[in-house]
């Protein structure tokens, strides 16, 4: 094999290599800088910053706060209603942070806090998975499509 397709064959490698590294599941700390607290703005703050996220399967978020606040995981109705009754709860609630929550499902994920009146003040969010096209570039790296496109364009390079 000659030097020009030893480079060649290097450098698809690395190229796979870092494309494959950005696949990892990313942490996401559930509203920014804000943190989950009692929006200022009630809970157009936690709609805004979930609608700017791509969240994928596998992800987790992190709710961080300081006070007393709680985070649980609630079934739509105990999300519209604020109410975290034990029919409603889909989780134990969370008292101490920070708590990371692993994206486990492409179902909507409903979150509030269950502190006096935190949740009809806004604090409560929405986490939805992102349900990309069979083609989308993320989800061609995330199923291995690059990594063959690349070793396909090695292996003719041998033929």
């Amino acid at each position: 094999m000659g030097c020009d397709k030893k480079m060649v064959m290097i450098g698809m490698l690395v190229a796979a290599a870092t494309l494959l590294s950005g696949c990892a599941a990313d942490t996401r700390t559930v509203g920014d800088s804000l943190g989950w607290t009692i929006p200022p703005a009630g809970d157009i703050a936690y709609r805004t910053w979930a609608a700017k996220e791509d969240f994928e399967l596998g992800d987790s978020i992190i709710f961080r706060w300081s006070g007393t606040h709680s985070v649980v995981q609630v079934t739509k109705e105990g999300y519209e209603n604020c109410n975290a009754t034990s029919n409603l709860s889909l989780s134990p609630v969370q008292t101490t942070s920070p708590f990371t929550f692993i994206l486990n499902s492409t179902t909507p994920h409903y979150f509030i806090c269950t502190v006096d009146n935190h949740c009809r003040l806004g604090q409560k969010v929405t986490i939805q998975i992102r349900q990309f096209p069979s083609a989308a570039p993320s989800s061609l790296i995330k199923s291995g499509g690059i990594v063959s496109a690349l070793l396909l364009v090695v292996a003719s390079l041998f033929m």
